[in-house]
């Protein structure tokens, strides 16, 4: 629980939910463009707020897309079965 905080805590800040991310140093920027949350918040304010489809939001489902694969081949190579 209290590392949870430490992913948690930052990922928030970092991803526009709270401060615009256009409003943060270049640097924090390029940081909080690696974060899925910050794709993910303009696709659920685009869908409950304004209603739009998932034409307007491509480029951030794609981006969550390759995230998710590469995640998920990163674990699966990181997973090792131990037969004792």
């Amino acid at each position: 629980m209290q590392i949870s905080s430490f992913v948690l805590l930052p990922s928030l800040i970092l991803s526009g939910f709270i401060f615009p991310v256009e409003a943060m140093p270049v640097i924090i920027q390029w940081v909080a463009w690696l974060l899925p949350l910050t794709h993910f918040l303009p696709i659920l304010r685009g869908l409950i707020l304004k209603g739009v489809g998932i034409t307007y939001l491509y480029q951030d489902v794609i981006w969550l897309f390759v995230f998710s694969v590469f995640m998920l081949l990163f674990s699966s190579l990181r997973f090792r079965k131990r037969l004792t």
